[in-house]
């Protein structure tokens, strides 16, 4: 094994080590802290197994970005090194739907970057992709030949090879990376990079996550998306779709830090039920305390970063979502084949038939008979027979990750204008439970999956004794997997 080799390794070795090691691995300074077992918070909660800094400042709090890693570096001298490699990956957005992504070590989004202000950082980004790539740094004050836009900054890094970023970051805030090839950024090819401040933030946080929103068009029966469509059928928050997305698991009266991070071709206006929260940053940095205001929902709009923050005292499982309807939802291309509770009805007519604009035979004729319309692309429409409305067990629809239950319609739903409509139902029908089951969602109530999808997750504002609960599950969970590196040279786990 070759010395370089070796220190990426054990560069790595610290990421399977808990809390801690997430700090480490992240570039947070290791300060001088003071145990404050029994005191209390400025909530006036008991601080149990809370450590605050020496000079009253509190934790510098490492980032959680729920179901996507935290990538490893070694020192190199004074230097961060880090290592990305771009390269195809497949990934499953929900339990049985596994998609053909273009990302970085493994996944879609890529693993989360964590630097602290003033850190001199060293990127090594090979191409694994069969065409040429760079990297951008988006939004980030370095060199013009450190920028990463090809063709002007830099001579596009051709398949096989590598190009050696480095720069010394004196920004803080939630920032990111992603490649400036237009089609391979529809393909997933994002990540975060965190600027610690070199001091926290007042007031201090005890929790802080980041969320990355993505988009996808992926036409029936295939599983690589079409990037140059404008309507997307799956919506994902960090690679997830509800209700596959891990949620955010909070104890009751924690400050609570959610950086939102958009690189797509839509704006989502997220909205958090049961708390009001205040905007604290975007991709710029850290905004003046003056210009925070109260609100529920923030509209992340393309390239920029926004970073919310709120006090969970609200106790429940909170929804987490895009406010966008067709963003709640999975899969919202057109159903194909006759409707099943409109006999003759074509449910998946491309848009323009849909809309009355004609190809061909006279308007009277059954092929342009009434029908909805909002198809994908061509031959989207005629894939495969399906059904659109609530089912019965044994039907042709039945898909195997969901739990089958009683369909909930009312005996005359077949008369009421507006039903069905030519997409999946929000229904019990839809619940995967079991398919998605994992210590982040113990306790919720049966059948929750159903109504969960799209650009949606949980904030689970928790007692004391069932969030201790689940961090012991989720402890188990983690002793019981093997430990996961995003090094060079070593196998990573594809999902």
């Amino acid at each position: 094994m070759n010395k370089g080799r070796r220190a990426f390794i054990q560069g790595a070795a610290v990421v399977g080590a808990g809390l801690v090691a997430v700090s480490e691995a992240s570039g947070l300074p290791q300060q001088k802290m003071e145990d404050t077992q029994g005191m209390k918070d400025m909530d006036g909660m008991k601080m149990k197994g809370k450590k605050r800094l020496a000079h009253g400042y509190g934790p510098l709090v490492p980032v959680e970005t729920p179901d996507v890693s935290n990538l490893a570096f070694r020192m190199d001298g004074n230097i961060k090194e880090f290592h990305l490699i771009a390269e195809p990956v497949k990934q499953a957005v929900i339990p049985g739907r596994i998609v053909d992504l273009w990302g970085y070590n493994g996944s879609a989004p890529g693993p989360t970057i964590q630097v602290t202000q003033g850190d001199r950082v060293r990127v090594i980004v090979e191409n694994h992709l069969p065409e040429a790539t760079s990297m951008h740094w988006h939004g980030f004050e370095i060199p013009n030949d450190m920028d990463g836009a090809p063709g002007s900054g830099q001579d596009p890094i051709p398949p096989g090879g590598r190009f050696v970023y480095e720069f010394t970051l004196k920004q803080e805030g939630t920032y990111f990376y992603h490649s400036h090839m237009a089609m391979q950024e529809m393909m997933g090819m994002i990540g975060a990079f965190i600027m610690h401040p070199k001091e926290p933030y007042k007031p201090v946080v005890d929790k802080d996550y980041a969320i990355i929103v993505q988009e996808y068009a992926v036409l029936p029966n295939i599983n690589v998306p079409n990037s140059m469509n404008m309507e997307f059928n799956w919506l994902t928050f960090n690679g997830k779709s509800g209700p596959a997305s891990t949620p955010l698991i909070i104890r009751h009266g924690e400050r609570v830090r959610i950086r939102f991070i958009n690189l797509g071709m839509d704006h989502h206006p997220i909205h958090l039920h049961g708390h009001q929260f205040v905007v604290t940053g975007t991709e710029g940095g850290r905004q003046p305390e003056s210009t925070w205001g109260p609100g529920n929902t923030v509209l992340v709009g393309v390239a920029q970063s926004r970073d919310v923050e709120f006090v969970a005292s609200n106790l429940g499982d909170w929804m987490l979502h895009c406010h966008l309807p067709h963003h709640m939802m999975n899969q919202m291309s057109s159903m194909v084949g006759p409707m099943s509770r409109r006999n003759g009805m074509p449910a998946g007519l491309d848009m323009e038939r849909g809309m009355g604009m004609l190809r061909q035979g006279s308007a009277t004729s059954e092929e342009n008979g009434p029908g909805f319309g909002r198809g994908l692309g061509v031959g989207s429409t005629a894939e495969q027979p399906m059904s659109n409305s609530p089912l019965k067990a044994g039907n042709a629809m039945q898909n195997q990750v969901m739990q089958m239950g009683k369909p909930d319609v009312s005996n005359n739903a077949n008369s009421v204008p507006g039903f069905p409509q030519d997409a999946f139902m929000e229904s019990p029908m839809m619940a995967m439970d079991q398919m998605v089951d994992k210590p982040e969602n113990f306790g919720l109530r049966p059948g929750w999956s159903g109504f969960m999808a799209g650009m949606m997750t949980f904030v689970r504002v928790l007692p004391q004794d069932k969030y201790d609960q689940i961090m012991e599950l989720r402890k188990k969970q983690e002793g019981n997997k093997p430990m996961k590196m995003d090094m060079p040279g070593m196998e990573r786990q594809h999902e």
